[in-house]
């Protein structure tokens, strides 16, 4: 057997020279079968890594046609961001005769890893995937592609496993509207970004620090805050603008956090956009719900999603190679509103 491919019950009674049902029956712990062979079987499917297709039973059980499932794991399902991913993945895969199912990490590693492993035991044809915040081992991914499982990041991806991603242009993202800031006058411009383990963060900043280089400003430091929700940066927002020099713009890392700065920033009687820019990024629903609109930068959420599932279903269909890599960006754009001059 390849190692690479998942034990199935005929390779297991091959080897030990039972019959398919006799190991369907011994891992079911049926009593028809003598206790020491049940055990043999058991312990043999415990060391290879054996775990029963919980849904293909399920279908044959119920009489209904077997379905193609795309596991897809979710950092969080209340982000906008997410949410439109999924819901391009859900379109994409609909459209080619494919389910989805979907687990939310909640930006927990622990919790990813027993994702990854139940959609191995339940053999999904193959997993769709934003890492969580806190994940810097990667094992359980390894372990997927390992066992021929096709794997795909978008978003967040992980640079210590190679397989296929889709991401947005992250970088050019927050260079175009850092530029844009400056442009519009504002020359000590404040970062809320997240913890640098992620690719995204790092990109994110990059881009902010090579527009500020590229204008002759400086990069202040105290002006360098991790920051990524709504609470922390109305918390934040004050003990920054109480400085003698203070911030006269912020880049926010998303729209949640840009958000939080426009209201603390309005509590303490500054104007937006005439005393204070802000710019956010993602373009969900918040940025039109706040007043003034806030300006933000197109992460085009869906497409994400489409592009994501393309790659996994053609890789599973055969159009895409196992050993070709497949990375695709989705291009960011610039929306202007009134939280910038």
């Amino acid at each position: 057997m390849d190692i690479l491919s998942p034990l199935t019950m005929k390779d297991i009674a091959k080897e030990l020279g039972v019959s398919i049902a006799t190991v369907s029956r011994a891992l079911k712990d049926n009593p028809s079968i003598s206790k020491e062979q049940r055990e043999k079987i058991q312990a043999y499917a415990r060391e290879h890594n054996f775990y029963p297709n919980v849904i293909a039973e399920s279908l044959r059980n119920s009489k209904v046609k077997p379905l193609r499932v795309i596991g897809v794991i979710v950092p969080q399902l209340s982000h906008f961001y997410f949410s439109s991913i999924l819901s391009g993945i859900e379109e994409e895969a609909s459209a080619r005769g494919y389910r989805i199912m979907v687990a939310q990490s909640n930006e927990k590693y622990d919790r990813e890893v027993r994702i990854c492993q139940d959609y191995f035991e339940n053999k999904v044809c193959g997993v769709i995937v934003s890492q969580a915040k806190d994940t810097i081992r990667y094992e359980h991914f390894q372990k997927l592609i390992n066992h021929g499982m096709p794997l795909v990041f978008y978003d967040r991806i992980c640079t210590g496993v190679e397989c296929s991603r889709v991401v947005v242009d992250d970088y050019m993202g927050a260079f175009n509207a850092v530029t844009h800031l400056i442009q519009t006058g504002c020359r000590r411009i404040a970062y809320y970004g997240t913890l640098m383990t992620m690719e995204i963060s790092k990109n994110r900043y990059n881009g902010y620090r090579d527009a500020i280089t590229k204008y002759g400003l400086k990069a202040d430091d105290r002006f360098f805050r991790i920051c990524d929700n709504r609470a922390d940066a109305e918390l934040i927002t004050p003990e920054l603008l109480s400085q003698e020099e203070a911030p006269d713009a912020f880049f926010a890392v998303n729209d949640d956090t840009a958000v939080g700065i426009l209201y603390a920033a309005k509590r303490m009687g500054y104007r937006v956009p005439e005393d204070i820019s802000i710019c956010g990024f993602t373009n969900g629903d918040r940025a039109k719900a706040c007043d003034p609109m806030l300006t933000t930068v197109e992460q085009r959420g869906v497409r994400v999603g489409e592009e994501a599932a393309n790659i996994l279903i053609s890789r599973v269909e055969g159009f895409i190679p196992p050993d070709k890599i497949e990375k695709r960006i989705v291009r960011t754009k610039l929306i202007i509103r009134g939280t910038t001059r």
